[in-house]
């Protein structure tokens, strides 16, 4: 049986186009593994932000009881934890400028909190409170998760990029509209030292 040139030219196209299938499915497979995990690392970077945002009516709360607080402080608390909470992203679209708005959302609420506490400290009654003192430390320890998770969020953003950027998955990643990940960054100012003055 003699299998004529025609055949043998169609299977080696036939086989050629599997194999580059085959390729290509495997690429934008580990695109989407890829992309699930920094989307997975993003839900837990909210999470743990709306944790925060959750444990400051109690905190709230606990001050009003307090005569004479400063309102202001705590107006300022309120106010940012409502701009937080406005502050949306898909994580399909995660663009440097729409971390940036979360970032300073976040900012706002990491500030007016410093401030209550620095407000806090002139009132011992307040802190002699046990639910006070258990309120800040779930906020410490929430502090604490925040960057951990946005350190874990950058590893992922990190590898998704890296794979993205190589070759011949770059290509696949244009074709299939794929896009680089932003990374969380420290704030302006953070790489000077702090001066201290006694």
């Amino acid at each position: 049986m003699k299998i004529s040139k025609g055949w043998i030219v169609l299977i080696v196209i036939v086989v050629v186009i599997f194999l580059l299938f085959s390729w290509g499915t495997g690429i934008y497979n580990k695109l989407v593994s890829q992309e699930e995990g920094v989307n997975q690392a993003w839900a837990n970077v909210e999470n743990v932000y709306q944790r925060r945002l959750d444990l400051i009516p109690n905190l709230v709360n606990t001050v009003k009881g307090v005569a004479n607080f400063e309102k202001s402080t705590l107006t300022a608390v309120i106010e940012a934890r409502a701009k937080a909470t406005s502050v949306q992203i898909n994580p399909k679209n995660l663009d440097e400028g729409s971390l940036q708005k979360f970032q300073e959302a976040q900012n706002g609420v990491s500030s007016a909190l410093g401030r209550l506490m620095v407000v806090v400290e002139q009132y011992p009654q307040l802190k002699a409170t046990q639910n006070f003192a258990e309120l800040q430390a779930q906020l410490e320890g929430t502090e604490n998760r925040i960057t951990v998770e946005r350190m874990k969020f950058n590893e992922s953003a990190q590898a998704f990029n890296t794979y993205l950027r190589r070759f011949p998955a770059n290509i696949f990643a244009g074709l299939l509209g794929f896009q680089k990940k932003a990374y969380f960054a420290s704030d302006k100012g953070a790489e000077k030292a702090p001066q201290v003055q006694f």
